[in-house]
């Protein structure tokens, strides 16, 4: 289990995060939900340790998270120069002899052996998502992984987030478009402001769908009359 306790994160005198508490539990995909600035990559980044928090603190199985414990697949994905997709993966799968690069690259037919500066923004986020299986840490963060990627495969990523449950690692993903989180989450959280304004079990997707709609209408409604 993965908890999130009292965490607060500011950029300056900008309070991004405000005294968030979360719980993700092993063997689910948990979403977190939120418009552009919310605070969701924020709150990746202070898990993975890329950013010191004000206050509160992570913790996975009961101790101080490590950077070790996560493949973390951020929403740009960025590659040291002159490294094939190939040498990519071999350095990330180097402690993990079963990793079969070959069969992994059946699924979304990379040109491995070409340098990754010259792959598309979708190879890019493909090859990421690969490495962070080459890794095999316990907890996976995925920050807008299915933006940049073509039709094919973000059914292929779905499908493979859905199997991956059953390894009992736990999966978070954190998105703008809900049909994403939807399809796949068990638990959705919807980040606001920086706050973490509801949970909702899967069963209640259906009202977080309508509540979401029904905001964003009486946003726009004034707005339009003068437009259309």
């Amino acid at each position: 289990m993965l908890e999130i306790k009292n965490l607060a994160v500011s950029y300056g005198t900008n309070e991004v995060l405000k005294n968030v508490h979360l719980t993700f539990e092993s063997g689910m995909i948990h979403g977190v939900l939120g418009i552009n600035g919310a605070g969701k990559t924020t709150l990746f980044n202070t898990i993975y340790g890329f950013k010191k928090p004000n206050a509160g603190s992570a913790q996975f199985q009961n101790r101080t998270i490590q950077n070790s414990d996560i493949g973390f697949m951020e929403t740009s994905c960025y590659f040291y120069p002159l490294m094939t997709g190939m040498e990519y993966l071999k350095l990330l799968g180097i402690q993990n002899k079963d990793f079969d690069i070959k069969k992994w690259n059946e699924l979304f037919e990379l040109p491995l052996h070409e340098y990754v500066e010259n792959y598309s923004t979708g190879m890019k986020k493909k090859l990421a998502f690969i490495g962070m299986m080459a890794m095999d840490r316990p907890i996976m963060i995925l920050d807008e992984p299915f933006n940049g990627v073509d039709i094919e495969s973000n059914e292929k990523l779905l499908q493979l987030l859905i199997r991956l449950k059953s390894t009992n690692k736990i999966i978070i993903i954190a998105s703008h478009i809900i049909e994403s989180l939807t399809r796949i989450c068990d638990r959705i959280n919807l980040l606001e402001n920086g706050v973490i304004k509801t949970t909702f079990e899967k069963t209640e997707f259906p009202v977080l769908e309508k509540e979401l709609k029904d905001s964003i209408k009486l946003k726009i409604d004034d707005v339009l009359e003068g437009l259309v």
